[in-house]
């Protein structure tokens, strides 16, 4: 039996979203980000989907490649959502597989939904290097970035004491994700910290760098088809 309403628990990580709990149903939209949306539990009915020309179908588990108009008819008690910016490694291979994919979830994930969303999203992301092994000027920038605003690619070059070419190769073979694309997902945490801190959206859209609310409204928008007033409710951010 499908859910009428959103509540779980989700989290923000560089280039990506995670959620794990009751999914409802959502009005046709598209997002700019690659989603993973699949139920736990039951047959390969588990999800009612509505696709780009008005189909309908049903499945477990189907991968949404960025910018396709979708509709969410039929959710499920137990179920995940993972986005990917569509830039990210993860992402580009994501988009490879779009459509049904009945064998997307592994064997023994765990029973609470929001860590075997978490579990999901560790197998679907590339192995990355760990910190000892990342060049000490990326490093110095990752520990830079965090809490700022908009940056500039130049700004963190000089940070980091290389060329804006050689970092942003470091960006994408060291951590899959490109410069901008990182940065934006930064701002986009610091925000979603903001408001389950019990800021009010406005205060959260200024201190991630944000104009206002209506920006970072029409960003979250674009990333993941749904506003983060539509996101929040009944949704625990961990």
């Amino acid at each position: 039996m499908g859910s009428s309403t959103w509540a779980g628990s989700a989290r923000l990580r560089p280039g990506g979203l995670v959620y794990g709990g009751a999914v409802g149903p959502a009005t046709a939209h598209a997002h700019h980000s690659v989603q993973v949306i699949a139920a736990l539990d039951g047959d390969r009915d588990g999800l009612l989907l509505e696709g780009p020309a008005g189909e309908t179908f049903a499945c477990r588990a189907f991968v949404v490649p960025a910018g396709m108009r979708h509709a969410v008819l039929r959710g499920a008690e137990r179920a995940l959502v993972l986005h990917y910016d569509p830039a990210s490694a993860a992402g580009r291979r994501l988009a490879e597989r779009a459509g049904v994919a009945e064998g997307l979830l592994p064997a023994g994930l765990p029973a609470d939904p929001f860590e075997a969303a978490c579990a999901l999203d560790s197998v679907l992301l590339d192995a990355r290097l760990p910190a000892a092994a990342r060049h000490p000027g990326l490093a110095r920038v990752l520990a830079w970035l965090p809490g700022r605003g908009p940056v500039r690619l130049a700004e963190a070059a000089a940070v980091a004491g290389l060329s804006e070419s050689r970092l942003s190769h470091l960006f994408q073979a060291e951590l899959g994700l490109p410069f901008r694309p990182y940065v934006l997902w930064l701002r986009l945490m610091r925000a979603g910290e903001l408001v389950s801190r019990g800021r009010t959206l406005t205060e959260a859209a200024h201190g991630a760098g944000f104009s206002d609310s209506a920006h970072f409204s029409r960003v979250c928008r674009r990333m993941f088809g749904i506003t983060p007033s539509e996101f929040s409710r009944g949704i625990r951010w961990r």
